[in-house]
């Protein structure tokens, strides 16, 4: 059921990244905005062919970095 819950929030931020402006999105434009919004598409419309692996990657590597570069963004603001 973990997994689940994890690919569930992935599900959260690509959707709040769809609302964020394009202006927004330019100027922070080292986040990879398409990237994190197409995994989201991934995981929504893919459910059961998630790799737990891949998820396990991302967790591992990816959402560290996001969250200070989000951290940092929400610091200037």
């Amino acid at each position: 059921m973990q997994i689940i819950s994890i690919m569930m929030q992935f599900v959260i931020i690509g959707e709040m990244i769809s609302k964020l402006d394009e202006e927004f999105k330019e100027k922070y434009s080292s986040i990879p905005w398409q990237k994190i919004k197409d995994f989201r598409n991934l995981v929504a419309h893919n459910y059961f062919g998630i790799d737990a692996d891949e998820i396990w990657e991302i967790i591992t590597t990816k959402i560290k970095p996001l969250k200070i570069d989000i951290q940092n963004i929400i610091n200037t603001l």
